[in-house]
């Protein structure tokens, strides 16, 4: 459902867009104000999808609000002058209604807003997807603490235990690190040593068996050496450098 507020300080014409509102299914109105300055009250305290806005009324008028505002919901315009168009548009209003509203031209800018707001939504389920495959957790000290990909610099193994050292602390947890490897991915990471795994793009010096991530010297060993440092290097290494690794 898209959630809506009608701003208008004309009894009629609240009455109109609500009684449109009423007659979708996918809308419900959560409100209404007189006047712009009882918007921002009615967003503290209601989640707004899509706001109806007057354009001529007293004491704000709504491209006023809308330019004093730097977020809003969806905005609908409307107004009995035609003229006020183009600088709703400048502010990046979804549509513009001219009074009197046919409830054909109200469907068509809701119907608008409906697309918009299912790609909005779409796009927030797949950033909380990608922040829930960009994380996991794991048992430290009797609690279990969540552990970003992206903050991890290293992980080193000690017998059944891992360290995760990451960029705000250390993290010690009764682990193999092959329990560990399986929630890394090969692109962004890399096993350089029996015993350690490295973030690719943390790695901030290369030195024949060693590798530096911020003040944490790791060993390469040799068996890791051929595949490490050019994966590590790639097609960043500058091609005029003439000394070898």
């Amino acid at each position: 459902m898209i959630k809506c507020l009608v701003v208008d300080d004309e009894p009629l014409g609240r009455e109109c867009i609500i009684n449109y509102i009423n007659q979708v299914d996918f809308l419900t109105c959560v409100g209404s104000c007189t006047n712009a300055l009882e918007i921002n009250t009615v967003l503290d305290q209601e989640d707004v999808d899509l706001l109806f806005l007057d354009i001529q009324m007293p004491i704000m008028n709504g491209l006023e609000f809308l330019k004093m505002t730097s977020k809003t919901p969806m905005t609908i315009l409307t107004t009995a002058y035609p003229n006020y168009a183009l600088d709703g548009f400048d502010l990046d209003v979804l549509d513009y209604l001219l009074k009197p509203i046919t409830f054909n031209r109200f469907f068509t800018a809701v119907t608008k807003a409906k697309k918009q707001h299912q790609l909005t939504e779409n796009s927030n389920t797949q950033k909380l997807i990608k922040e829930e495959e960009d994380c996991f957790f794991i048992k430290c000290d009797g609690k279990y603490e969540k552990i970003y990909l992206n903050d991890i610099l290293f992980v080193k193994a000690m017998q059944n235990y891992v360290i995760i050292q990451t960029n705000r602390r250390k993290y010690v947890s009764l682990l193999f690190l092959k329990n560990v490897e399986e929630k890394l991915n090969s692109t962004d990471f890399i096993r350089v040593h029996k015993s350690y795994i490295v973030a690719l793009s943390k790695i901030d010096t290369v030195e024949n068996h060693e590798i530096q991530i911020k003040t944490f010297k790791i060993p390469v060993s040799r068996n890791y050496k051929k595949t490490v440092f050019p994966k590590i290097l790639g097609n960043k290494l500058w091609s005029g450098g003439t000394n070898t690794i």
